[in-house]
């Protein structure tokens, strides 16, 4: 017996929509995870597949919430080229997201204060939202700028 997660289902990944090479520790757990750029603003995506779900074919909430920290605080990694820890996640879940749905998430900076970053974001599955929320995430150590990152400076 194998403790393998069944291979993931083929289905084409929209317009624009790159994998995030993570593969190690927990983002290669709950990935594959997609990222785009469009007009200096990052989306983040991934197709709920059997292994983010739970006993009623749904998107697990802490699935959910573990991809609204990654998809808010990504803009931590855009404006600082750094690495960054949560603060705080606050969430409301609004909606469920179902096995072979496309899950996007978002979020825009609020304020950046004493060097935290305040966002305010939303998961969604085409029109329905699925998850808003507010969210605060500290960089802690700068590293080598990414592709779309701006060079890390000094706070």
């Amino acid at each position: 017996m194998s403790d393998d997660l069944a291979a993931p289902s083929e289905f084409d990944v929209p317009e624009g929509y790159v994998a995030l090479d993570w593969r190690r520790g927990f983002g290669r757990q709950v990935g594959p995870l997609y990222r785009r750029s469009r007009d200096g603003a990052y989306t983040m995506a991934f197709r709920v597949e059997e292994h983010h779900t739970n006993g009623m074919a749904n998107a697990h909430g802490g699935m959910l919430m573990t991809f609204a920290d990654m998809a808010w605080g990504h803009v931590v990694s855009v404006e600082t080229s750094s690495y960054w820890v949560t603060v705080r996640l606050n969430v409301d879940f609004l909606s469920s997201a179902r096995l072979g749905d496309w899950v996007e998430g978002a979020s825009e900076v609020l304020s950046t204060a004493d060097e935290l970053f305040v966002v305010r974001g939303r998961l969604w599955v085409g029109e329905r939202t699925l998850l808003t929320g507010t969210g605060m995430f500290k960089a802690i150590s700068p590293r080598e700028a990414r592709p779309g990152e701006k060079a890390y400076r000094a706070g």
